[in-house]
């Protein structure tokens, strides 16, 4: 594997970490430290539906989650793929949704830029156990 991706692999990896401690915890700060000035994200639904872009906006998107799962959301990875600048985490999740039972399948999509996380895509689709 190339120098490049080593890196992107580690770096993705650690920004994973942060995400799942994120989720678990409802603290983002390490995630949001890893983010690059030009951030973006991409999410599915819901009124963070679509392209959205800074730090500013996913600080506010993080804090959403949090609210959403109050409890905490709990991963468990099942496949990562990668290249040159992208790292995709395969996982499912379980948690409470709003106080209701939570699963999901999930990916997300890490792009990486040197030591920092440039962008990130989330996708879902209910593994037909959710409420």
């Amino acid at each position: 594997m190339a120098e490049g991706s080593n890196n992107t692999l580690k770096v993705a990896y650690q920004a994973f970490e942060y995400f799942s401690h994120g989720l678990a915890t409802g603290e983002w700060n390490q995630l949001i430290d890893m983010l690059s000035d030009d951030f973006t994200f991409w999410f599915p639904v819901g009124p963070y539906h679509g392209l959205n872009v800074g730090k500013e906006r996913a600080i506010a998107f993080f804090q959403y989650v949090s609210e959403t799962f109050s409890s905490g959301l709990f991963l468990t990875l099942d496949r990562v793929t990668s290249n040159q600048m992208t790292v995709v985490f395969e996982f499912r999740d379980e948690g409470l949704m709003w106080g209701e039972p939570y699963k999901n399948r999930v990916a997300v999509s890490f792009d990486v830029r040197s030591d920092r996380i440039c962008g990130y895509r989330e996708y879902f689709g209910s593994d037909g156990k959710s409420n």
